[in-house]
């Protein structure tokens, strides 16, 4: 009688055990593809567009730091960089790491895009906002020009 019988306690309701101990694990990969997987594929397309833009007379920068000017563009897989004064080297496009200056596009389809955003006067970007507030030397309304064409004094016109 001392002894008794040990019975078992009845599980509580299992609501959704499986779920629940993988939840904290889908979770785990949702925060990785927006933290991790997403970036670096913006990063591989932008990598990707700017490597197929690639034309003659940009100024690159290869992965493995040589800086050059695009002289040929030889197929879709190579260039040929100039990186110093009649030394060029042909160099796989996927090589470009980065872009240091572009050329502007043959007045064609897309120089008179360009000439006409340039016509309109507007300064691109913030920082030519604040500079040059989109006037060029020749538009700045006589402030500096007037008093040096007036031989020395005020401006009064």
């Amino acid at each position: 009688m001392l002894i008794s019988p040990a019975y078992a306690q009845a599980a509580g309701g299992e609501g959704g055990g499986l779920l629940v101990q993988l939840l904290p694990i889908i979770l785990i990969f949702v925060v990785f593809y927006f933290l991790l997987i997403r970036p670096q594929q913006k990063r591989m397309k932008q990598h990707r567009d700017m490597v197929a833009n690639l034309r003659r007379g940009d100024k690159i920068v290869t992965s493995g730091g040589l800086i050059g000017q695009v002289t040929k563009v030889v197929n879709e897989n190579e260039i040929q960089v100039e990186v110093a004064e009649e030394v060029r080297v042909r160099v796989v496009r996927n090589n470009v790491q980065e872009v240091l200056s572009k050329t502007e596009p043959a007045q064609g389809e897309g120089g008179q895009k360009q000439s006409a955003a340039n016509d309109q006067g507007g300064a691109k970007g913030m920082l030519g906002k604040l500079l040059g507030g989109g006037q060029s030397a020749g538009q700045s309304g006589g402030t500096d020009s007037g008093k040096s064409s007036s031989g020395g004094g005020q401006n009064k016109s």
